[in-house]
């Protein structure tokens, strides 16, 4: 039940409301005056507080209530009540931030239904942010797979530029993730919480582009027999996402080089432009310097959407990553008969590196998906891949059928995962005796001979950092707040920048 803080002068009154709720299974604190309510307010962080508006009959003492409670993280619900109310205080406690306002003498059913009431609010308010948080997880970094320098560089310019409203543009071949990075950008800004718009260019003829992007009044052309909003108007507050944006056509380009510069859009149809707060983020696949040279695309919008640009590499010049996207993929399969998760052969993994990939990451996300469906068992091998993969397996020995690979990432991928030791490694001895682990504290092994002491506390350093990661299931930011460093210090050290 719920933790409720009551104040009222009246103690027959709070006696009587104390005894009813404490019947109904909630914890209650009484006060009878001002006296140590502001320390209960800050120590117990009540679900809920019930206030009398007038505590001496001369001073709103229940306003200054409704202020600190609400300036609680996260805020309580406040329901007042008062001997006293008029019109003024109810509209000066509501604009404050109470949820409900009742009048002595009240019943005891008016008081329990409010508090019901109030208390389904605080429900719906914690269920609200627990939902935008694993939004936020669910399209963070921890999406975004790879330990290679080349998706290191990205990781660490989306980390910079996430918290600004600066103009993105995201290159990189199809299936290279150019969406979820533009994900992680959203929901890693001040924007997380407002909505993220994305749309295809490509996929729709420049009529119905303009009105999906803009918006139109009704009348504007055959058909638009309602206003409508665009995307530019339901993204106000958040982020629209244009991806192949070079395959918009020139008109178009021309409306959105306004938006870009006056922060207005004007429906199809319409005469007055409304203001919105959109950033903009673009993503193409070709290079838009060719099409400038060629006329298909404007050289003035070009340089206004490439403020930041973000370039992915394609999965070809990042093999060292196949093996964690494959652990990635595989991490939530698991194979129909046996309940087992999906591994691969080394000779598997073996194909799987060689292989080109066109297609990029979403080429092998689609491979391993067809071969868990072929698949006989939770051990893919080389037979299941597609057959223009398996033109790149190694000569088989005869051993596939006994040899699993062992994966470079463990459960709980994130972005950036460096391989390092692992927190559970074995004490190791050394010159001077041998180092054992503790409890859970990872192991502290000594070398077999002196080295420096820069190398050997950097080696300790990320023994260290690996052991954080993994006490966190690779949550970085939480990571960073346990080790009481930044998360960009975090990313540096693993990166192997130091300081």
């Amino acid at each position: 039940m719920a933790k409720i803080l009551l104040v009222d002068d009246e103690l027959t009154m709070v006696q009587m409301v104390t005894e009813v709720l404490r019947a109904e299974g909630h914890e209650v604190f009484p006060f009878t005056n001002m006296n140590g309510v502001t320390e209960a307010l800050t120590g117990m962080r009540p679900d809920l507080v019930i206030t009398d508006l007038y505590l001496d009959k001369t001073k709103p003492h229940g306003l200054e209530i409704v202020r600190k409670a609400r300036a609680l993280n996260p805020p309580a619900v406040v329901v007042m009540i008062t001997g006293f109310g008029t019109v003024e205080s109810a509209v000066e406690a509501m604009r404050m931030g109470a949820f409900d306002y009742l009048e002595k003498p009240f019943k005891l059913d008016e008081l329990k239904l409010c508090i019901s009431r109030a208390l389904s609010y605080t429900a719906a308010l914690q269920e609200n942010v627990q939902l935008k948080q694993e939004l936020k997880r669910q399209n963070g970094f921890s999406r975004i797979i790879g330990a290679g320098e080349s998706m290191q560089a990205v990781f660490r310019m989306v980390e910079r530029v996430a918290v600004t409203d600066a103009t993105v543009l995201i290159l990189g071949e199809s299936g290279t993730g150019k969406e979820l990075v533009a994900r992680a950008l959203h929901y890693n800004s001040h924007r997380g919480a407002k909505p993220f718009v994305p749309i295809n260019c490509s996929a729709l003829p420049e009529n119905l582009l303009e009105s999906e992007l803009f918006g139109h009044r009704k009348g504007a052309f055959t058909g638009a027999v309602n206003d409508k909003e665009g995307l530019f108007h339901d993204a106000d507050g958040g982020t629209i996402f244009l991806d192949e944006i070079g395959t918009m056509p020139a008109q178009l380009q021309s409306r959105l080089l306004r938006v870009l510069q006056e922060k207005e859009v004007r429906r199809v149809g319409d005469t007055v432009a409304q203001q919105v707060d959109v950033r903009v983020l673009a993503a193409t696949n070709e290079c838009l310097e060719n099409l400038v040279q060629s006329g298909k695309f404007r050289e003035d919008l070009y340089y206004r959407l490439n403020v930041v640009p973000i370039t992915l590499p394609p999965l070809r010049e990042r093999r060292e990553d196949i093996g964690m996207l494959v652990a990635h993929f595989l991490k939530l399969k698991s194979a129909g008969r046996t309940g087992q998760p999906f591994r691969v052969t080394r000779r598997t993994l073996a194909t799987l590196t060689a292989h080109p990939w066109p297609g990029n990451v979403r080429e092998l996300e689609n491979a391993l998906e067809r071969a868990c469906v072929l698949s006989d068992g939770p051990l893919l091998r080389v037979a299941d891949l597609p057959p223009v993969v398996q033109k790149h397996a190694p000569a088989d020995d005869g051993s596939e059928d006994q040899q699993a690979a062992e994966l470079a990432v463990p459960t709980g991928t994130a972005i950036g995962r460096v391989a390092g030791p692992s927190s559970a490694a074995a004490p190791v001895s050394g010159h001077g005796g041998a180092s054992t682990a503790s409890g859970d504290r990872p192991a502290v092994p000594l070398p077999a001979s002196v080295i420096s002491l820069k190398r050997f506390a950097r080696e300790q350093e990320m023994a260290y950092l690996n052991h954080a990661l993994a006490q966190t299931q690779q949550n970085k930011e939480e990571a960073a707040r346990l080790l009481e460093i930044s998360l960009a210090t975090l990313y540096r050290k693993l990166a192997g920048d130091g300081e």
